[in-house]
Parts: C-alpha cells; structure tokens; sequence
C-alpha cells in the first residue's frame, strides 16, 4: 500500500472535459488528461481493503459486483502513486487482454463496490485504468 492514508488526504477528482462546442469538431476524447501528480493523487486513494470488492467480479441479484474481468485494481492503484506506469499496465495485461478499449466501455461496477464508497466518494478506478492504458 503506497499512502495508508491517502483516502483521507486527497477528495476525488474528475478531469475537466473539452467544452461540447469544441469537441463536436472532431472524434479526440472529451475528457480532458490528469497531470502525473493529481493521477497519482488519486491511485493513492485505494484503501487496498483486507477484502477488495472491486476486483472480485460477482453476479448478485441486481446486477453485477466488482471487476467482471477480475483486475487487479488495489495493485494497479498502488503502482499508480508510485509512479511505476510501465508495470501498471502489465499488472493490468494480466487480466484484461484489451484494456485500450474495455476500460473506456465499461460501466465501472468496480466503482459501485469500492469500501471507501460507503463514507466518502469512491476510488476514480475507471478514469485510473484509462490513465495506464493512455500513458
């Protein structure tokens, strides 16, 4: 775990997203990059739980828990705040074959099953995966 306290020191961010009158011009993203400080700010974030729940992909009665495709997450996090982005996406090549797109597709139900998401705003797991897949 690379900052035990992390999910108290850092809020969840977002990055800005292009304004729309600009982005219906071409086909780039419209969700605008973190800079390497605020990715790794938010890879801090993860709690790395005894029992991880985001990674754990689960079929329960309303829908599904966790990473259907298993990733994982907690180490991929950790290697975000390390700065270690060359094995964060082999950690995440581990489990995911086509991480380039599963990770812009997905719903993100990895983020619905997050602990800290019972008291505070979830770990940004989608937008931390896109961020390796990008990097």
């Amino acid at each position: 775990m690379g900052k035990p306290t992390g999910f108290i020191e850092y809020p969840r961010e977002l990055p800005a997203d292009r304004a729309p009158l600009e982005r219906i011009r071409d086909w780039k993203e419209f969700h605008l990059h973190f800079s390497e400080t605020q990715s790794r700010s938010q890879g801090a974030r993860c709690m790395e739980c005894g029992i991880p729940f985001c990674m754990t992909g689960k079929m329960l009665p309303n829908g599904a828990s966790g990473c259907p495709v298993n990733n994982l997450i907690p180490e991929w996090n950790d290697m975000i705040y390390r700065g270690l982005w060359k094995e964060a996406y082999e950690r995440l090549r581990m489990t995911n074959n086509f991480p380039e797109f599963t990770g812009r597709v997905c719903p993100a139900p990895c983020e619905g099953s997050c602990t800290l998401g019972l008291s505070e705003p979830a770990v940004t797991i989608k937008l931390n995966e896109v961020t390796i897949i990008d990097k």
